[in-house]
């Protein structure tokens, strides 16, 4: 048995934990809210636990009334719901070519979102003066629990590290999570685009998360992977290197070193104009994938898929089982940007499992 001391922190712990259980269950209510008995029902907490819980929510502006549920006989139970406005978060996509950033409320939904061009061959220094200069433009007042950042890969999630991004030398070893956070004072989460994009649509169907593929096809190539329920990152952040997979052993030369990488050739196919031939390579990486890891569903993104949707859905479904099914990843050009900005909210909500890496402050509930 522990000491009283350790106990004593176990239990304020447990207690913080369960708020956050209770919390995320009022955001997937959604605007209908749930009653104190609904959520004692699905949290597995006694009635007088969640009683307390919610009254200190409601105490920290987090939840409030929703209205009143039919009578069945007794008293009409009160419903509560989630505070969208309690606070913010913010989410940052980087790409090769541009910085998109967007405020996201508590529930989730951009409230508001700007997007910067980048220079071909800009610094990592550059990197941070353009995404500093937007979170300032964007973020007035208090309320904001931290920014999440989704950049290309590969990268360090616990170091908040940059590593060789195609195309961009200069930024490998850049620790851009605390340069960034040193800039705008604010906790700050590193991952990779599509790391967050999977988080994002896996918060987007809580309930039915199963196993799937999203597929981020842009100015360059990844995989977002969701296995039993939970973002898959691996243990040095390497899973997901989807476009690095060798499809001719003959094949044009890659950044990474490799020859005949998917990516190069898919992107070689984009900038041809042979949309078809793109579309069936993506189709044969993501069989190798779903072959591989027997994934349920592969959801596609990213600026070149958005630009012709309807050809990459035919041209990767024909390369798939018929059991697996293939679609558009909801969200369009913003499911990247969504998901990084859930990468801050998550941990509020009791989604802790969901992301792994630190912050380079402490993510906490917004002040009063």
């Amino acid at each position: 048995m522990g000491s009283v001391s350790n106990l004593g922190a176990n239990l304020a712990a447990l207690r913080d934990h369960n708020a956050a259980v209770v919390l995320g269950l009022l955001r997937d209510a959604g605007e209908g809210g749930a009653s104190r008995a609904e959520l004692a029902a699905r949290s597995g907490l006694t009635p007088q636990a969640v009683s307390k819980i919610t009254a200190r929510l409601r105490a920290e502006g987090l939840a409030a009334e929703a209205g009143r549920r039919l009578s069945t006989g007794g008293k009409p139970a009160t419903a509560l719901r989630l505070v969208p406005g309690a606070g913010r978060a913010v989410g940052v996509h980087v790409e090769r070519d541009a910085v998109t950033v967007a405020v996201a409320d508590l529930a989730g939904a951009v409230v508001a979102a700007r997007t910067v061009a980048l220079a071909a061959g800009a610094t990592a220094e550059t990197l941070v003066g353009a995404v500093a200069g937007e979170v300032r433009a964007l973020v007035e007042g208090g309320g904001v629990l931290g920014v999440g950042v989704a950049a290309p890969g590969p990268l360090d999630h616990v170091g908040g590290v940059l590593r060789d991004v195609t195309g961009f030398p200069q930024w490998s070893g850049f620790p851009l999570r605390d340069a960034l956070a040193e800039r705008v004072g604010l906790p700050v989460v590193l991952d990779k685009d599509t790391n967050a994009a999977a988080l994002g649509l896996l918060r987007s169907a809580p309930r039915e998360p199963g196993s799937f593929a999203y597929l981020h096809l842009g100015t360059g190539l990844g995989a977002g992977l969701v296995l039993g329920g939970e973002v898959h990152r691996g243990a040095r952040t390497g899973a997901g290197e989807f476009g690095h997979q060798v499809l001719r052993l003959d094949g044009p030369p890659c950044p990474c070193g490799r020859r005949g990488c998917l990516e190069v050739l898919c992107l070689r196919a984009v900038a041809d104009g042979d949309t078809p031939l793109a579309a069936r390579l993506l189709g044969v990486g993501a069989a190798n994938l779903v072959q591989l890891l027997d994934i349920d569903r592969v959801l596609l993104g990213g600026r070149t898929v958005l630009a012709d949707p309807d050809r990459y859905v035919r041209g990767v479904r024909a390369e798939l089982p018929a059991s697996v099914p293939v679609a558009v990843a909801p969200g369009g050009e913003r499911a990247v940007v969504e998901g990084a900005a859930e990468l801050v909210l998550a941990p509020l909500f009791g989604a802790v499992r969901a992301v792994r890496a630190p912050a380079s402050g402490a993510l906490t509930r917004p002040a009063e």
